[in-house]
């Protein structure tokens, strides 16, 4: 398939356009390929020169990416950013980054995944970023504990970052919003959320949220954000009949 086909896919499965003005990454293609044809499609969380390699071993024409490369603004092409796009241009592979698209998606998106897979009913938007909303929130039918919480989302007690339990015992009314969103618990706050699942904390929540009285999770920048690309690569197989796999490059962070 040639990578035009498969860049306008992309842009109107994820709505890659309507994020212009919210994301500062660069959505999008941001490294081609020298055949400009696409058979087979790796995905992983990172663009780290790890996931290239192994994107090579597999024989990978495309590596489809959450954080990708290009941030905004002019860039020294020095150094590991050298490295990496050498790499690509030398094993042939483009690169395909979507940041914020993926984490709000209604349908293939982190945020929704982990609100779904956590249990909750009568879900949201929630959470504004850049003008827009991109994480959700909802209600437990059942109302359960934080342990019972990261059982239901597949998460393991020595995976996670922390565990701030300063809210209910139990919990009903939890807000999503995956990867690095510590400042974004404060309008969980201001909404009487039981529990705020995230991806990473900082230092000056622990009082904000012991004052504040909720609970949180801190999954990882990394696990919460496995969710997405996961789905995107289903998609792509089973719509576009192509070959994909999931490169799994853990930070622990």
């Amino acid at each position: 398939m040639h990578i035009r086909e498969i860049d306008r896919f992309f842009h109107e499965l994820l709505r890659i356009d309507n994020f212009k003005k919210a994301d500062r990454g660069i959505n999008g293609l941001q490294v081609a390929n020298k055949s400009k044809t696409v058979s087979k499609i790796a995905f992983a969380v990172d663009a780290s020169l790890e996931a290239f390699k192994r994107a090579a071993s597999w024989g990978a024409d495309m590596l489809f990416v959450h954080h990708g490369i290009l941030w905004g603004g002019e860039k020294a092409i020095t150094g590991e950013y050298f490295d990496r796009i050498s790499f690509l241009i030398e094993n042939n592979i483009a690169l395909y980054g979507v940041h914020l698209p993926l984490d709000a998606d209604p349908e293939l998106g982190n945020n929704i995944s982990i609100a779904r897979k956590a249990g909750l009913e009568e879900i949201e938007l929630f959470g504004e970023y850049g003008g827009l909303k991109i994480g959700y929130k909802g209600v437990l039918q059942k109302p359960m504990g934080c342990d019972e919480i990261l059982a239901s989302l597949g998460f393991k007690t020595d995976e996670v970052l922390a565990v701030l339990g300063f809210g209910p015992e139990k919990c009903r009314k939890v807000a999503v919003i995956a990867g690095g969103a510590s400042k974004e618990v404060q309008q969980a706050i201001d909404e009487d959320i039981d529990l705020y699942i995230t991806g990473e904390v900082a230092h000056h929540m622990y009082h904000q949220c012991l004052e504040a009285g909720i609970n949180v999770i801190s999954g990882g920048h990394y696990l919460t954000e496995t969710f997405g690309v996961k789905n995107v690569a289903k998609v792509v197989n089973e719509k576009l009949s192509l070959e994909t796999c999931f490169i799994d490059v853990p930070t622990r962070l």
